[in-house]
């Protein structure tokens, strides 16, 4: 099913790291498949077959992303125009969306390589303002971009006011997301089958402000009245604050790209929930 396989590493891998990732290169040598590695990423691994960006994007078939959710939120990032689907091993801590983990990776890719395997089609998230225009697979977050001081905002869907607010900020997410900075806010955890974006105030002056989730075929106008600084700022994923100025209409909806994530057949989001997050106490003790 997957005859060429990229891989990319995640950067400042650690020394342990990459000996963990080299010692796996003879197995997956072993599943008879072409490897390769995107010059441009990771210019230093010459243990593959290194390619310009353009003939890696052309010629694999399959991505497997060594790192935690991070490096996979930037290979997305980096890749979604080459419509190349993904896996991620899990070289971090929690890892959502690095659900492969390196002990079973030899198995794990060889379920995935002969089709016993499955293709989740998460979307994105794309915010627009001014001569901005930025994507990102979990969220998009919006900030008075001073720790500890409310901005004011109002927030419309498709063209309706919803309200107005003071915050330090409005995180509006993916279903994707919802198990990543808007988990830490407070929102709820979304299945990613669902069709949604989930809107969440972080740390609003109002005691009734709570979450809300609207469908993602909805189109999204936040507007920064005021804030502490000279401006506001938008985040993607966790990357670098951009600045938007007051009265500014930032414009948050549905990208009309997906990204394809491969897991293999028995993977198994509440068991992930479980694991990931200590859902559950030791299921084997029986009362």
């Amino acid at each position: 099913m997957f005859a060429s396989i990229g891989i990319v590493l995640k950067e400042n891998l650690s020394s342990s790291d990459i000996s963990a990732v080299r010692s796996f290169l003879p197995a997956l040598q072993n599943l008879k498949v072409d490897l390769y590695t995107d010059l441009s990423i990771n210019p230093d691994f010459k243990e593959l077959k290194q390619l310009s960006h353009d003939d890696f994007c052309n010629s694999v078939n399959l991505l497997c992303i060594f790192g935690g959710d991070g490096t996979f939120l930037s290979s997305a990032r980096q890749y979604i125009d080459c419509a190349i689907p993904m896996t991620g091993v899990n070289l971090g801590s929690v890892g959502f969306l690095t659900d492969i983990n390196i002990d079973n990776l030899e198995s794990s890719l060889k379920e995935i390589i002969s089709g016993k395997s499955f293709i989740e089609e998460r979307d994105l998230i794309e915010a627009e303002f001014g001569k901005n225009k930025v994507f990102g697979l979990n969220e998009i977050l919006i900030h008075s971009g001073s720790y500890a001081q409310l901005m004011r905002y109002n927030l419309k869907i498709d063209g309706d006011f919803v309200y107005e607010q003071r915050s330090d900020g409005l995180i509006i997410a993916t279903p994707t997301g919802s198990s990543a900075y808007a988990l830490s806010a407070g929102g709820p955890i979304i299945h990613p089958e669902l069709d949604v974006l989930n809107i969440i105030p972080m740390m609003s002056h109002s005691l009734s402000s709570r979450g809300l989730i609207c469908s993602n075929e909805n189109i999204l106008e936040v507007t920064i009245v005021e804030g502490p600084l000279e401006s506001g700022k938008v985040c993607v994923d966790g990357q670098e604050d951009l600045s938007v100025e007051f009265g500014e209409k930032i414009r948050v909806s549905k990208k009309d790209l997906t990204l394809k994530v491969i897991h293999p057949e028995n993977n198994n989001f509440y068991e992930s929930c479980r694991e990931k997050l200590g859902w559950s106490l030791d299921l084997s003790v029986k009362k």
